[in-house]
């Protein structure tokens, strides 16, 4: 019977894991995002892809991620600065920094 159990955790599990990716991609689109960013090439911004890689094995990616998000910066990808994004909620900062460190 735990078996089972089990078996059903996991199945229901793996169906929603799809949907988080798609859910993260749509909080990047409704926060206006993708306006500088997409996730395989350079536009205003980076390509997310770059930031992962870039953050790769860093301990502390996700709440830098994070602070930048909300903070905004400059310098560090070129001369055009990233406007703050101080509104977004912290949920959804993070959300959106495990998802772009997700990109490959």
């Amino acid at each position: 019977m735990n078996r089972k159990f089990g078996a059903v955790m996991a199945l229901g599990f793996s169906a929603f894991l799809p949907t988080v990716g798609h859910t993260s991609m749509e909080l990047a689109q409704k926060n206006a995002c993708m306006a500088c960013h997409a996730v395989d090439k350079k536009l205003v911004g980076p390509a997310y892809a770059d930031v992962a890689k870039k953050y790769a094995g860093q301990k502390d990616a996700e709440a830098t991620l994070v602070a930048n998000i909300k903070k905004g910066g400059s310098g560090k990808w070129g001369p055009i600065p990233m406007p703050p994004q101080a509104a977004l909620s912290e949920a959804d900062a993070k959300t959106l920094a495990k998802w772009i460190l997700s990109s490959k």
